[in-house]
Order: C-alpha cells, then sequence, then structure tokens
C-alpha cells in the first residue's frame, strides 16, 4: 500500500497541476504567514471549521492584527471578537471557545500550545482533526487531520472503507507509511476543494480514474 499511496499522491498533483489548481489551503497560507506559530495555527484551525478558505484566511488575518497572544485574547472583550469574526460559521461559539482556549494556555501552559495530542485533545472545541491540525501545521510532527475531504476521498479511492472519520484516520495510519502522514490532509483537502467534490467530482479532469472505486462503480 505504500507504493499504491505515494501513486495516489503523485496523480492527485499531477491532476491539480495539469489543471492550474495547486493552492495553498488556509491552514498551509497561515503556517507560512506566522511561520508555523503553534497558537496561531490551534485558533486558525477552531475558526476554519465550516468555513471557506478564503473567509479563514481574511477572518484570521483580522483578529491577529487586534490580537497578537494568547494573553491578549484571553483578555479580550467577547463582543470585540465577535465582532472580528462574525463572517466565520457559527462565530458566537467560536468566539467563546478561542477565548476560553487561549485562557487556558496562559494559565496551565504558560501561554505555550501543548506538542501532544492527549493535551491538545483536554481543550474545549479541539476534537481530533482539530489536534492533528496543530500537530502538522503547528509542529510538523507526523499526524493525520482527517476532514470531510480526507474521509470522502479515502472511501472513495477505496484507501479504507469507513464510516466515521475517527475510523479513517485509524485505518489510515495503519494503511500509510508515517514518511507521507504530514502531507496528506494538504494534498487531499485541496484535491478535494477542487476535483474530488462531495457533489458531482470532477471525474473528467482526475488522473486517478483507473484506480478509482467510485468512478468504477458510477461509470
Amino acid at each position: 500500500m505504500t507504493v499504491r499511496f505515494s501513486k495516489i499522491i503523485s496523480l492527485m498533483q499531477s491532476t491539480l497541476r495539469k489543471n492550474n489548481l495547486v493552492r495553498p489551503t488556509a491552514l498551509k497560507n497561515l503556517q507560512t504567514q506566522e511561520d508555523g506559530d503553534p497558537y496561531k495555527i490551534l485558533i486558525g484551525t477552531i475558526l476554519s471549521a465550516r468555513t471557506r478558505d478564503e473567509t479563514t484566511t481574511q477572518v484570521i488575518k483580522m483578529l491577529f492584527s487586534e490580537f497578537k497572544n494568547p494573553d491578549e485574547l484571553s483578555r479580550a472583550d467577547l463582543k470585540d471578537i465577535k465582532k472580528l469574526i462574525q463572517k466565520i460559521g457559527f462565530y458566537n461559539v467560536k468566539a467563546t471557545r478561542i477565548k476560553e482556549v487561549s485562557k487556558i494556555l496562559v494559565e496551565k501552559y504558560n501561554s505555550k500550545v501543548p506538542s501532544n495530542l492527549e493535551d491538545l485533545l483536554t481543550f474545549p472545541g479541539v476534537g481530533r482533526k482539530t489536534a492533528n491540525c496543530v500537530l502538522v501545521y503547528g509542529f510538523r510532527k507526523p499526524a493525520i487531520p482527517v476532514d470531510i475531504h480526507v474521509h470522502r476521498i479515502s472511501n472513495r479511492i477505496g484507501i479504507v472503507n469507513t464510516k466515521k472519520p475517527e475510523e479513517t484516520e485509524i485505518d489510515l495510519q495503519k494503511t500509510i507509511d508515517m514518511r507521507y502522514w504530514i502531507g496528506v490532509n494538504e494534498t487531499f483537502v485541496t484535491f478535494g476543494q477542487n476535483i474530488c467534490l462531495p457533489i458531482k467530482p470532477k471525474c473528467n479532469l482526475c488522473h486517478l480514474t483507473k484506480i478509482c472505486k467510485y468512478y468504477g462503480k458510477n461509470n
């Protein structure tokens, strides 16, 4: 499967290149712009849920231009936070969460984001996907953040046969060589946003049709 997975990654990347769709995700942009600051990756990932990348990037920039670290955000007025992130989906809930997370970081972790999955999962609003994103984009540690794109594409191609993202993460960890883990989320998300869409995927543009179970079943 290691050989097959390297081929899958190669075919995804060639599809994106041929169609001029090689563009960084919101988290990759944030990683580059903020030198991989784990705190900003953590807050950015919480904000990005159920929100378009373009909106996420814009809102994150506004938020961190006003509040630059956990101490400032933990002491910020909740109304001011909500105003800054109001373009984000579920902004009321997320404003409360990022303020709570910042406060915990200040009080318990000396304003430093923990670099292990167990501690990250104790923060309000932080599930496995968010925690793994922090490990990958903030600490460059091998992990596989499984969002809707990773889950959908992994099942369509036939790498896994799972019902829940948590199951997909476990199976991918068993299947994929660890050296590929860091790049899985970025490649799959870009591919899922542009080619392997939830409805009416662009199979006519895809280079994976010969090995794709979804394509074989529906064509």
